[in-house]
């Protein structure tokens, strides 16, 4: 009796040891995520002398000036319109393209059906970099070079691939026979997704979501060879600004880095219960 005792209390005390040790080491790691935006939000407010003599150190003299110069020196009042336009539509339009794509391939047969979705599946495997010269020359032959129509098309184009992917195969989890009685009744294709494809389709659309609103917030390469007015471009075309004859202007360029990134903060914050919800549920079906 007395050795079972001492067992239990032996497992107990290697369970509270592990839990413990898995605490600290997720503390580590949180602190070391955190820690890189702390600094950067904590310099954004120093001058850029204040910054050279103390780079760990608190604020002393804490200014807002670096915001107003960044703001106005990266055209920001232009450049953050833009960035959600181009997000926010951009995201819309592949969600909804995904999910009709997938609907058609996971539930609607037909001989074109595996061709056309291996075709986009091989997208995956393919970067946006090598594409950058072909898409290039594919806006201009269209006449659309300098557009937000061709900002928005390529976005939607590029991500569609892992989209489609994701929604193929959540669908193909949505029992057939909702369907066919669905059909029994005489709904149609487009019915049938509006009331039951698409209600049951949220988790993997808040996936795709959040997948495509960070890569497009904070994309640079393509929209830098698609469009050349000022009053086209992104907020990430404005930041880059400062890594030039601005580099050393450590409080504005710091400014203008948190600018960028507070947006992404706020709707994690907002929505981190969906967004949690949405990814397990999208993981476990998908």
């Amino acid at each position: 009796m007395t050795e079972e005792l001492r067992t239990t209390a032996l497992g107990r005390a290697g369970g509270r040891f592990a839990k413990g040790l898995a605490y600290a080491i997720m503390i580590v790691f949180t602190a070391m995520t955190l820690y890189p935006i702390f600094w950067l939000i904590m310099n954004s407010f120093k001058a850029t002398r204040e910054f050279q003599v103390s780079q760990l150190a608190l604020p002393k003299e804490p200014t807002l000036a670096n915001y107003a110069g960044a703001w106005e020196m990266g055209d920001f009042a232009l450049l953050f319109p833009n960035s959600l336009v181009y997000t926010v539509g951009a995201t819309v339009g592949i969600v909804v393209v995904s999910l009709l794509a997938g609907f058609a391939f996971a539930k609607i047969g037909s001989r074109a059906t595996k061709p056309l979705y291996n075709a986009f599946i091989i997208g995956i495997l393919i970067t946006a970099q090598s594409l950058m010269i072909p898409l290039f020359l594919e806006v201009n032959l269209l006449g659309i070079y300098n557009t937000r129509l061709a900002v928005l098309l390529v976005y939607i184009g590029t991500g569609l691939p892992l989209g489609v992917y994701l929604a193929t195969e959540y669908i193909k989890s949505i029992p057939n026979a909702l369907i066919e009685s669905a059909r029994i009744d005489g709904a149609g294709f487009f019915r049938i997704f509006w009331k039951i494809v698409l209600p049951m389709s949220m988790p993997v659309a808040i996936t795709l979501s959040i997948l495509n609103i960070s890569n497009i917030w904070n994309e640079f390469a393509l929209i830098n060879i698609l469009v050349s007015k000022t009053e086209l471009k992104s907020l990430p075309l404005g930041i880059f600004k400062f890594s030039g004859s601005l580099s050393t202007d450590y409080g504005k360029q710091f400014a203008a880095l948190t600018i960028g990134m507070v947006p992404m903060l706020l709707f994690y914050i907002v929505f981190r219960k969906q967004i949690t919800k949405g990814v397990a549920a999208g993981a476990v079906k998908g």
